[in-house]
């Protein structure tokens, strides 16, 4: 990237998804790459299309987002430099002078109609759900069909021309997703700071895992999440992720990693960054 060039960003497009509006809150100034998918916005920085990728990790009603996790773990060798949190807001969507009585199949991503869920049940029960690539892709899907809706944000519809007709059917109203962003190399460290990582257990006995948790306690290195997805290897073998507190250059974080590192599988063990901590503004 020429040195005052705006970024190339890629995301899960096209325009009008949530990640947009993260890439937006973001750098403003980027130039925007929509890609179809998570790993096509993930590859498109390591084929230098772009020279970061804003994708979701993390949603508060759903849980991860199992396409960009195992990314990392398995696949992206991008690290972490990045995070930022988004208010979510889900609207029912349909076409200009279209009923909400009729409706018989409802559009979205994934992890939109997961976290719209009760709304559906309530409201739609009989509706067929189908999952499409982004929630902006719902709209134009919605459109092209009768009797359909689309669950996506207020910018999906403005950009299609269709129309609004429930606002915020999310299930919770805190609903928010956590997005990161990847380059090929993470941040420098700020002072107020986090570290991802991921691992497996060397040794299958009781207190493993406790063990591996006492180097980070022992240091006073609080953890602020932990959680596991399996290996893909064999059943009953996981892989567990920590966000932590601290930069991996801080003295104490370094030492504890490199205990933890000792004590895990070497083809398991993968540090996906250091970043500052996402700090919520008023504005």
């Amino acid at each position: 990237m020429n040195e005052g060039a705006p970024k190339r960003v890629s995301f899960l497009g096209p325009e009008g998804t949530f990640t947009e509006q993260a890439v937006l809150l973001y750098d403003s100034s980027a130039i925007l790459v929509p890609c179809d998918s998570i790993p096509e916005a993930v590859a498109a920085v390591a084929a230098g299309i772009a020279d970061e990728a804003v994708v979701p990790i993390e949603n508060s009603l759903e849980g991860p987002v199992i396409y960009t996790v195992d990314l990392l773990i398995h696949e992206s060798s991008l690290m972490i430099r990045r995070e930022l949190v988004l208010p979510i807001e889900q609207c029912l969507i349909v076409r200009q002078g279209g009923s909400t009585d009729d409706i018989e199949a409802i559009f979205s991503h994934p992890q939109a109609l997961g976290q719209c869920r009760k709304f559906i049940e309530r409201c739609y029960p009989k509706a067929q759900q189908f999952a499409s690539l982004s929630t902006t892709a719902a709209v134009q899907e919605m459109l092209s069909r009768p009797r359909a809706a689309a669950i996506a944000a207020r910018r999906a519809a403005k950009l299609y021309g269709a129309a609004i007709a429930a606002y915020g059917i999310q299930d919770n109203i805190s609903n928010a997703t956590r997005f990161v962003v990847l380059g090929h190399a993470d941040h420098e460290p700020t002072g107020h700071d986090k570290t991802s990582l991921c691992f497996s257990v060397k040794e299958d006995k009781p207190g493993a895992l406790v063990e591996i948790m006492m180097e980070f306690s022992s240091r006073g290195i609080n953890l602020a999440k932990i959680e596991s997805r399996p290996s893909k290897e064999s059943l009953g073998k996981y892989i567990f992720l920590i966000d932590l507190e601290g930069h991996r250059l801080d003295a104490k974080v370094a030492e504890a990693l490199e205990k933890v590192q000792n004590r895990t599988t070497p083809e398991h063990f993968k540090i996906f960054g250091s970043y500052p901590e996402y700090v919520a503004t008023n504005s």
